[in-house]
C-alpha cells in the first residue's frame, strides 16, 4: 500500500514520458540531470551541492535544471514539487525509486530537502552508484539538536569578573577564522545538528550599539565592524546548513565602560532591579533583535541575580520580552524569534507561567546531569522540574553541561550516551538536546592535549559529536545495528577489520562507566569547582559535608545508592546496605578499566591508519584504568579511616594504610602518563575550582602538582599511627583559638554580644546559643534583625587599617539547592549556582557545625575576605550571623566542631 501511494504521489507531478535521463559523453562519463524545485533557496542550494559532490566523486557529470522535462532526480519540498503531503514533520523527507519513476528526493520543508539529499549523497558514495531502487522516509525525534561555542576563557580578563569577554581578536581569533567556521559549521550538518548556541556573559556591547548608550560598547570601531562582518557570515552560512543561531547571556551583566560611566558595578547578584539597567538592557535586545532578527536567544536568569523570585519574573516579562518586542516592532515584524529558559537558579515554570501569555515562542532548558555525566537513571527532584517543564506545552531542551568529570580524557561511550538520550526521552520528556563540548570547553577550539600543534576539538572529538547527533535524532536504534555501525565507523577511522574495531568499541563503553560511576558514588559536587581526574583528597570522601557537599549529586543524579561516610556507619552498626554501594563501585570501574585496556591494547599492531591518533586514544585508555585503580584503594582506605571514628581501634588505620599507599603507586602511573601528553587536566583555571585543590592562578592544573599532596597523606597516616602507638591512642588536638580583629563600624547603633552560651544573638529574636566551639570564644557577633535581614538583606560597612575576614554563619539547613528562597535562612554560598560565591574566598566552610540555637539547624561558618579600607559585606536576602572579624593573616583549620550530634572528626589522621 506504501509503495502504491508513492507511485501515486508521483502522478501529481504529470510526467507521461521515459524516465531515463542518464546520457553518456564523448568521454564516457555519464550525465545526471536534476530539477530542483526552489534552486536559490539557501538550504536547498546547499543540499544540492552536497549530492553534486557525491555524484561527481562517483564518475558522474551533473546538469542542475529547473525546467527539465525529463529528470533523473527530482529535488524538493512537498509544496514546491505539488506532491501529496504525506511528510508531516518538520525536517522530515522521503527518498524514493523505482523501474518506473524517477529518483525523488522530498522534504517536508526546506531542512527536510537538505537532510534528503545528504542521506542521498552519503549512499551514493557508499554504493559507488545510483540506487535503482529506493525507498526510504525519515524524520528526526528531537525537535532541536545543537551544539554550543564558549566566548569564554580558562582564566579571567584582568580587571573582569567572571564570565565578561568582550569579543575581540585577542582573546579569540579564531571567531574571526572563517575557514575554521566552515568546518565546524559542515560537521554540525554532517550530523544534523539544528542549532547552534554562543554562549557569553553580555554579547551586546560587542555586537551592536545603543543609541541612549553609546559609552557602553566595549569594542574599538574596527573591532566592532569585524564583529559585525563575522556573525553575519556565521549566521548565514549556518542558515544554509539549516542551522539556527542561539545567542546565550546572562542577567544581570552589564558592560564594564556602562559600568564605570554610572559607577556600580558590572554584576552584583544582590543587586536589585534598578530603571538604568533595566532600561539599558532592553534597548540592547531591541537593537540586536533589529539588527539579527533570525537570531535566537538564551536566557540565564540565574547567577548574577539574586536565586528565585519576583525579580527573575519581573525580569524576564518586563525587560527581556519587551526588548525583543521593541525590535520587532522597529523591524515592522510580528515573527517571533524563538526565546529559550534556562532553568538555572530560577523557578522556571513560574517565569514560564508568566512569561507565556506575552510571548508564545518560549523554549525551556535545564542540565542532564549538572555540569557533568553521571547517570542514565536520572531522578528525584531534579527529574520533577524536567518532568513538569516537559509538560508546559512548550519543547523542553536537555542541556549536556560541562563534563567536568570527563575532562581531558576522550570519551564516546555509544551505549552510555544512548541509555541518556533515551533517558531524556522517557524520564525528563524532553525533545531537544543542547551538547556542550566534551572536555576544554574553557579552552575552545583547542585540547589539552600536549602535542607540538594543537589538536581541534572537532578532529579529536569528532565521534562525541556524531554519537550524540546519531540518538538526538533516533534514540531507539537495536544493540546489533549500532554494533556494526560502530565498528565500520571505527574500521575506517583506524583502517581495522570489524572484528578488530571491536576492540576500539569495547574500550570506549568499558570506560564510559567509569567517570560516570566514580562522580555519582565519590563526589562533592556535579558542577565545575571539582575536577574529577586529578583525584580527590582523603578529607573530601571522609568528611565531605566539610566541602561543600551538593547533595543533589547523590539525590537525583544516582542511581539508589550510600556514600562512603553512610556505608561506613552502617557497616559499623550491622545495618543492611541499599542500593549502588562505594565498595561496588570501587571493583566495578576496576574491572571496567583492566577490560578496557586489553581490549585496547590487544588491536593495537593492527592499526594502519591515524595511528599518532590511535596512540593518543590508547594513552587515555591506560589513564581511565590507572584512575580507576587510584580511586578503588583510596576508598578502601577511606572506608577503614570511618571505621576508625567508630572502633577508636589503631588496627583500623593499620589497615588504611596499604589502601592508601597503593593509591599512590597508581596515580604515579598516572602522572607519568600525563607528563608529556596533557597541558592541563581542567580548562576552567580560576578560583572557582576548588576539588581536589583550590585552583587560584592556573595552580594544581596537572597531576604532577597534586601527586605530593597526595603522598603527604601517606606520610601524614603514617606519623599518626606511630604517635597513637605511643600515647595508647589518644588523638586530641589542642584547640586553636581565633584572632579577633580590630574594625570601625560605619552604623555606630549596632551593637555586638560574646560567642558564649546563652547569648542572644538578634534584637527581634528571644534565640539564644546553646553550643558553641571554643575556638570562637575570643570574638563577637553583630546583634542583627532577623526580619530586616529576610525583607532586606544584610549590609555591614566597616573601615580596617589591616586585612581582615569576616565571619558569617549559615543555617544549614537540608533544602534543596534550588528551593534555598523557600527558606527564611539564607542560603550558603554555592558555586553550583553563583558563580561569584568565592569572590571573596567564602564558598568553603571553615567550621561546620559551630553554633547550635534551640531547634534551629546548626550553623556552618564561612569567612569572607577583605584588604585594609572600606568596605560592605552584602548578603542577600535570609536569616543568618554575622560572628565577628579576625585577623586576616591568620590561617583558619577547617574543622567539624560536632554541634550536629555527630561524631568525632578523623580529619587529622591525614592532613
Amino acid at each position: 500500500m506504501y509503495k502504491i501511494s508513492l507511485i501515486l504521489c508521483y502522478l501529481f507531478l504529470n510526467i507521461s514520458h521515459s524516465f531515463a535521463s542518464i546520457t553518456s559523453n564523448e568521454d564516457g562519463a555519464k550525465t545526471i540531470y536534476l530539477q530542483v524545485s526552489q534552486p536559490s533557496q539557501p538550504r536547498i542550494a546547499y543540499g544540492v551541492s552536497k549530492l553534486k559532490l557525491a555524484l561527481e566523486s562517483v564518475g558522474y557529470k551533473v546538469s542542475t535544471t529547473s525546467k527539465s522535462t525529463s529528470p533523473t532526480i527530482w529535488i524538493g519540498t512537498q509544496q514546491g514539487l505539488n506532491n501529496s503531503n504525506t511528510l508531516s514533520k518538520k525536517e522530515s523527507f522521503r527518498l524514493f525509486k523505482s523501474a518506473q519513476t524517477p529518483l525523488q528526493v522530498i522534504g517536508f520543508d526546506e531542512s527536510g530537502v537538505l537532510y534528503g539529499c545528504l542521506e542521498l549523497a552519503e549512499r551514493i558514495k557508499q554504493q559507488k552508484t545510483i540506487p535503482q531502487s529506493l525507498v526510504y522516509q525519515d524524520q528526526p525525534e528531537m525537535v532541536l539538536r545543537g551544539t554550543c561555542v564558549g566566548m569564554q576563557k580558562p582564566t579571567l580578563l584582568p580587571d573582569r569578573e567572571v564570565y565578561e569577554y568582550p569579543y575581540t581578536e585577542k582573546d579569540f581569533p579564531w571567531f574571526y577564522d572563517k575557514k575554521l567556521w566552515i568546518r565546524y559549521l559542515d560537521m554540525m550538518v554532517e550530523n544534523r545538528y539544528n542549532s547552534l548556541y554562543i554562549w557569553n556573559g553580555h554579547p551586546f556591547a560587542s555586537l551592536v550599539r545603543v543609541k541612549e548608550y553609546p559609552y557602553a560598547v566595549e569594542v574599538d570601531d574596527a573591532t566592532f565592524k569585524k564583529n559585525e562582518e563575522m556573525y553575519r557570515f556565521l549566521t548565514e552560512e549556518a542558515d544554509k546548513r539549516g542551522i539556527w543561531v542561539i545567542q546565550m547571556f546572562y542577567n544581570i551583566i552589564v558592560s564594564k565602560p556602562f559600568a564605570e560611566h554610572h559607577k556600580i558595578k558590572t554584576q552584583d547578584r544582590n543587586r536589585p532591579i534598578i530603571p538604568v539597567i533595566a532600561d539599558y538592557t532592553r534597548k540592547s535586545i531591541a537593537a540586536f533583535v533589529e539588527k539579527y532578527p533570525n537570531v535566537g536567544l538564551l536566557i540565564t536568569l540565574g547567577e548574577a541575580m539574586e536565586g528565585a523570585g519576583q525579580d527573575d519574573v519581573d525580569w524576564f516579562t518586563k525587560t527581556i520580552i519587551p526588548g525583543v518586542q521593541d525590535g520587532l516592532k522597529a523591524l515592522g515584524k510580528t515573527t517571533e524569534p524563538p526565546i529559550v529558559l534556562r532553568a538555572h537558579d530560577t523557578d522556571a515554570p513560574r517565569v514560564m507561567k508568566e512569561a507565556l501569555p506575552l510571548y508564545k515562542n518560549l523554549y525551556t532548558m535545564a542540565k542532564y546531569n549538572g555540569e557533568a555525566l553521571t547517570t542514565y537513571t536520572p531522578r528525584g527532584s531534579w527529574a520533577e522540574l524536567h518532568r513538569k517543564l516537559s509538560q508546559i506545552g512548550t519543547v523542553h531542551i536537555e542541556n549536556v553541561h560541562l563534563l567536568s568529570n570527563l575532562e581531558p580524557f576522550r570519551y564516546s561511550s555509544p551505549d552510555f550516551i544512548q541509555k541518556c538520550v533515551q533517558a531524556m526521552h522517557s524520564v525528563y520528556g524532553a525533545n531537544g538536546l543542547h551538547l556542550y563540548p566534551q572536555a576544554s570547553y574553557w579552552d575552545w577550539p583547542y585540547t589539552a592535549d600536549k602535542t607540538s600543534e594543537r589538536l581541534l576539538q572537532i578532529d579529536r572529538d569528532a565521534m562525541w559529536y556524531k554519537t550524540w547527533a546519531r540518538y538526538a535524532w533516533r534514540a531507539n536504534r537495536p544493540a546489533t545495528e549500532e554494533q556494526q555501525f560502530w565498528k565500520s565507523y571505527l574500521g575506517k577511522e583506524y583502517g581495522l577489520a570489524s572484528n578488530q574495531a571491536q576492540g576500539i568499541l569495547d574500550a570506549y563503553n568499558e570506560t564510559g562507566e567509569i567517570a560516570p560511576k566514580l562522580l555519582r558514588r565519590y563526589g562533592i559536587t556535579d558542577g565545575n569547582r571539582q575536577t574529577l581526574t586529578l583525584g580527590m583528597l582523603m578529607t573530601q570522601l571522609i568528611n565531605p559535608y566539610r566541602y561543600g557537599l551538593f547533595t543533589m549529586l547523590y539525590e537525583s543524579e544516582a542511581p539508589e545508592g550510600e556514600m562512603i561516610i553512610e556505608y561506613a556507619e552502617k557497616a559499623w552498626k550491622g545495618q543492611k546496605h541499599i542500593g549502588e554501594t562505594p565498595v561496588q563501585v570501587a571493583d566495578e570501574v576496576v574491572v571496567h578499566g583492566r577490560k578496557a585496556q586489553e581490549s585496547i591494547d590487544k588491536i593495537a599492531q593492527n592499526v594502519t591508519k591515524n595511528t599518532a591518533e590511535f596512540k593518543r586514544l590508547q594513552n587515555d585508555v591506560h589513564c581511565y584504568n590507572a584512575m580507576a585503580q587510584f580511586f578503588s584503594e583510596k576508598v578502601y582506605a577511606a572506608l577503614d579511616l570511618v571505621r576508625y571514628k567508630y572502633s577508636n581501634q589503631i588496627s583500623d588505620l593499620e589497615k588504611a594504610l596499604p589502601h592508601l599507599e597503593r593509591s599512590v603507586e597508581h596515580y604515579s602511573k598516572l602522572v607519568e602518563l600525563t607528563k608529556d601528553t596533557y597541558l592541563y587536566a581542567n580548562s576552567m583555571q580560576t578560583k572557582q575550582r576548588k576539588i581536589p585543590m583550590r585552583g587560584v592562578d592556573a595552580t594544581f592544573i596537572h597531576w604532577k602538582e597534586m601527586l605530593p599532596v597526595f603522598q603527604k597523606e601517606v606520610t601524614r597516616l603514617h606519623t599518626v599511627i606511630d604517635s597513637l602507638k605511643q600515647s595508647s591512642g589518644n588523638g586530641v588536638k589542642a584547640i586553636q583559638y581565633l584572632k579577633p580583629a580590630q574594625v570601625q563600624l560605619e552604623d555606630a547603633s549596632l551593637t555586638t554580644y560574646p560567642l558564649a552560651s546563652n547569648q542572644k544573638v538578634f534584637s527581634d529574636t528571644s534565640i539564644v546559643i546553646q553550643g558553641i566551639a571554643p575556638e570562637l570564644k575570643n570574638l563577637s557577633g553583630i546583634v542583627l534583625s532577623k526580619k530586616t535581614q529576610i525583607t532586606k538583606g544584610t549590609q555591614i560597612t566597616f573601615k580596617t587599617d589591616k586585612p581582615v575576614k569576616v565571619l558569617v554563619g549559615y543555617f544549614n539547613e537540608k533544602i534543596g539547592i534550588y528551593d534555598a528562597k523557600k527558606s527564611d535562612f539564607l542560603p550558603k554560598p554555592q558555586l553550583e549556582i553563583d558563580a561569584s560565591a568565592n569572590n571573596f574566598g567564602q564558598a568553603e566552610s571553615k567550621i561546620t557545625n559551630a553554633l547550635l540555637l534551640g531547634d534551629w539547624p546548626p550553623v556552618n561558618i564561612h569567612t569572607f575576605s577583605f584588604e585594609a579600607g572600606t568596605h560592605t559585606l552584602s548578603l542577600a536576602k535570609g536569616t543568618c550571623l554575622v560572628l565577628g572579624f579576625v585577623d586576616g593573616s591568620q590561617e583558619i583549620k577547617i574543622f567539624d566542631a560536632g554541634f550536629a550530634g555527630n561524631q568525632k572528626n578523623i580529619d587529622w589522621t591525614v592532613e
